[in-house]
């Protein structure tokens, strides 16, 4: 559509000379003796350009812009003003008001006719900009709904509470970052004697990565055929998979190839009779045990990460807790936190404070931690999930 041109002037003879001086250019060109019937016919025309003189009855070109520069609907309408007044101040003065340029009587055609265009230009690369801005801001408020959605997910598949196992106390602290993660964890008994263990951490953010653990997480909800427990016979007769079954199977059914996602993991299964202890990893940072009288060992059989495995095999350790020792699973949120000055949180400071905490209730443990990283930062913001599972075996036959 021609580009719509409003004329202000109260003179008849230079509204006839600028139509004359506009004709045959493709626009459409409207008139206004002053300024007040200006602001009528840009409220119901709305004008993709609008060429004033300043001195007029009424109302004037500097006051006709300040008014289309205070109402929302005509505040974007460009304004020249073609004037007699030759002065530097007057010009100062439209241009302060809002105006986009200021021609001087008498005018010549080529000046007017160019003035026009550029600014007719301007307007259109303008108003594409602004229609770009508001596409992208309807664009981030889905992506952020839907990240709020990720994010929900996410939180759900967390244990709702703290497992009632006599022999076992159970402490955690989960805290995602601003960009939804893939962290997740969690607590499954498998049956009277055995309790399964679990932290993954899926790569990347967002909601491919949340999406991805929640397929891995309905995979290892422990019932009978899962990859948790192998049927043998009938039901309810099943044997429960080993930890490095269990990671084998996942390496297996969630090729990187699928999702373009990789994860690493710590699967571990505990007899609360005796304490034992069978776990692997996939990649994943080594739990850590903190022993009643003060040692610290880390477990640290496993495999490749999950996803780019290729069909390696994963090795299997034990370890035999004693009644007080403690467990500690973590994801590298935690040991990668780095400070405004890029300097990392590190494992010898988390070593550290699971150490200084080990006489301290275990809930009160995690906390130090947290608080010790919260202190480190000075309040920067950490950059992936943290996560951090904590286990204490009080002993068996505690039913």
């Amino acid at each position: 559509m021609p580009a719509r041109i409003l004329i202000v002037d109260d003179s008849p003879s230079v509204r006839r000379l600028l139509s004359l001086y506009l004709k045959g250019e493709d626009y459409e060109l409207i008139e206004a003796v002053n300024g007040r019937e200006a602001v009528r016919r840009c409220r119901k025309q709305r004008p993709d350009l609008v060429l004033s003189d300043i001195q007029m009855p009424e109302m004037d070109g500097y006051q006709l812009c300040r008014r289309l520069q205070q109402e929302r609907q005509t505040r974007d309408i460009p304004v020249i003003f073609i004037s007699a007044r030759k002065d530097a101040a007057d010009k100062v003065k439209g241009l302060e008001l809002g105006a986009v340029d200021y021609i001087t009587k008498p005018f010549d055609r080529g000046e007017v006719l160019a003035r026009i265009r550029n600014q007719l230009k301007i307007r259109e690369l303008t108003l594409a900009l602004l229609e770009v801005n508001r596409d992208l801001r309807r664009k981030q408020k889905h992506l952020d709904e839907d990240l709020r959605a990720a994010g929900q997910i996410q939180k759900s598949l967390l244990p709702e509470g703290l497992p009632e196992i006599p022999e076992l106390e159970f402490a955690w602290r989960f805290f995602p970052c601003e960009q939804v993660g893939g962290d997740v964890f969690n607590i499954h008994p498998l049956d009277e004697n055995h309790v399964a263990l679990f932290v993954l951490d899926v790569s990347g953010h967002g909601v491919p990565s949340a999406m991805v653990t929640v397929s891995v997480c309905q995979t290892l909800l422990p019932r009978t055929g899962s990859a948790l427990k192998q049927p043998v016979a009938d039901p309810p007769y099943y044997r429960i998979m080993s930890p490095s079954e269990v990671l084998s199977r996942l390496d297996g059914e969630y090729p990187f190839e699928r999702f373009e996602k990789y994860f690493t993991m710590v699967y571990l299964v505990v007899n609360v009779r005796d304490g034992s202890v069978r776990y692997s990893r996939a990649g994943h940072p080594m739990p850590v045990v903190i022993r009643r009288r003060g040692g610290t060992e880390l477990l640290e059989a496993g495999g490749p990460v999950i996803g780019v495995g290729g069909g390696l095999a994963f090795e299997e350790g034990r370890v035999t807790l004693a009644p007080g020792d403690r467990l500690f699973l973590f994801t590298d949120g935690i040991t990668e936190y780095r400070h405004a000055k890029g300097e990392t949180f590190g494992e010898r400071r988390f070593f550290r404070e699971l150490q200084h905490s080990r006489q301290s209730p275990l809930d009160a443990a995690c906390q130090r931690v947290i608080r010790s990283m919260e202190v480190f930062g000075d309040g920067f913001r950490p950059q992936d999930d943290v996560t951090l599972l904590a286990m204490a075996y009080r002993g068996g036959d505690k039913r």
